[in-house]
């Protein structure tokens, strides 16, 4: 029989197998997040394919995408990936300390109190207006730092970057040499619509001005531009959420294998007479004699309030041993209630795991059920989860060691 160890025993810094640090996990989590490094792996390298002969990058941005940015970052870059885009210097700095060698680029762009942070970590920032290109120029003149740079040109979008005329200006300096361009970008606003006509119109666009920047490579495509057409794939392309398992083209099947599984316990099972409410608000009814799983997961875990069910609206389901269950009036921040009347009464337990997302119930589904898109799911998942990761040669997370009981004075 196998014991998972005390937690409090473990040294600080002490690593296991997956499958101990799972045994670990399993003690004091109350929901467990299982994160399939192969399967990032696999999506990485079906979208490398896809987009040959263009460089796959990944964008690991939001601690990717919940998944654990240093984790991720490590296991694709293992598999061949060279290139990583990230939002923040702090997210560049985690990625840096995974992937060394790596290419680093910073969608946030660059303010002139951030040069040294940008070279000492040796990454590099994505311009999108002059005021940061004529501060990131002042800084690789005065400190002679040529780590590069990307320019971003908004060709549609309407968010960040330099206008097509914009840039259009600073032709004459890529054409004079030793500019420090490293590439050349912009983004797709609606790519994930086949057959919307701004997808054209930014094409158009991004080809023509892209063209003037010679000897730069160019990246148009996102995870859904990459299933546009090669004729959106220019020299890189930067997918995100297909890399963990969203659908990037949601008006076919969804190409991409899952990512994670979100479990949580069971924490009580209540019997709820005929006419009895459940939950704040009383706004769901039990029509027959009830049987009431309480599962440890709420909206301070990621799983958000808009699942909840009440007497004219169904909401979410669970998998709860084998079978979906739907939940039974409104989420909570810690707790939602699930309704397993229909289930054998010796098939759920105390302490029993309930899944929240897997076994059929995916990230896109839940969404739908959240009124919201896959990419606010994953970012949004709870810190509070135990995590544990499956492949890619890494290690798990052991869980976090309890603070160190105070020392009590000896009289």
């Amino acid at each position: 029989m196998n014991v998972a160890p005390d937690p409090k025993s473990i040294p600080q810094g002490t690593l296991f197998s997956p499958e101990a640090n799972q045994a670990v996990a399993l003690v004091t989590a109350t929901g467990l997040l299982t994160v399939d490094l192969d399967a990032i792996v696999a999506n990485w390298r079906k979208l490398e394919k896809t987009a040959v002969p263009a460089e796959c990058a990944a964008v690991v941005k939001a601690d990717a995408y919940g998944c654990g940015a240093e984790q991720v970052a490590r296991a694709l870059a293992g598999a061949g990936c060279k290139t990583f885009f990230v939002a923040t210097l702090d997210e560049a700095r985690v990625v840096r300390a995974a992937v060394p060698a790596a290419s680093i680029y910073v969608l946030g762009g660059f303010f002139q109190n951030t040069g040294e942070a940008y070279a000492k970590i040796d990454c590099k920032p994505v311009i999108g207006d002059l005021n940061e290109l004529a501060e990131w120029d002042v800084f690789c003149r005065r400190s002679g730092w040529s780590g590069g740079a990307a320019i971003h040109i908004d060709t549609g979008m309407n968010r960040l970057g330099l206008t097509v005329t914009e840039a259009q200006g600073i032709i004459p300096r890529i054409n004079a040499g030793d500019h420090g361009i490293t590439l050349v970008m912009s983004h797709l606003a609606s790519a994930e619509l086949l057959n919307n006509p701004a997808n054209a119109r930014q094409l158009s666009a991004f080809r023509e001005i892209a063209s003037l920047f010679s000897g730069v490579p160019a990246s148009l495509a996102n995870s859904s531009g990459i299933f546009l057409g090669a004729q959106f794939q220019f020299d890189l392309v930067r997918p995100g959420c297909a890399l963990y398992g969203i659908n990037p083209t949601p008006e076919a099947d969804n190409p991409m294998l899952p990512v994670v599984e979100l479990k949580a316990r069971i924490v009580q099972i209540r019997n709820v007479e005929r006419g009895e409410t459940v939950g704040y608000g009383g706004t769901w009814t039990a029509r027959r004699p009830t049987r009431i799983a309480v599962v440890s997961a709420g909206y301070a875990d990621g799983y958000f309030r808009a699942a909840s069910a009440n007497d004219g609206t169904r909401g979410a389901e669970v998998v709860v041993a084998g079978k979906r269950c739907p939940i039974a009036g409104r989420v909570s921040m810690d707790l939602t209630a699930v309704d397993v009347t229909d289930l054998d009464k010796n098939a759920v337990r105390r302490g029993q795991w309930v899944t929240l997302i897997g076994e059929g119930i995916t990230v896109d589904e839940l969404a739908h059920h959240f009124g919201t898109i896959g990419y606010e799911v994953m970012t949004s998942l709870g810190k509070r989860y135990a995590r544990i990761y499956k492949g890619g040669n890494a290690t798990a997370e052991a869980p976090a060691p309890p603070p160190a009981e105070p020392a009590v004075a000896s009289s």
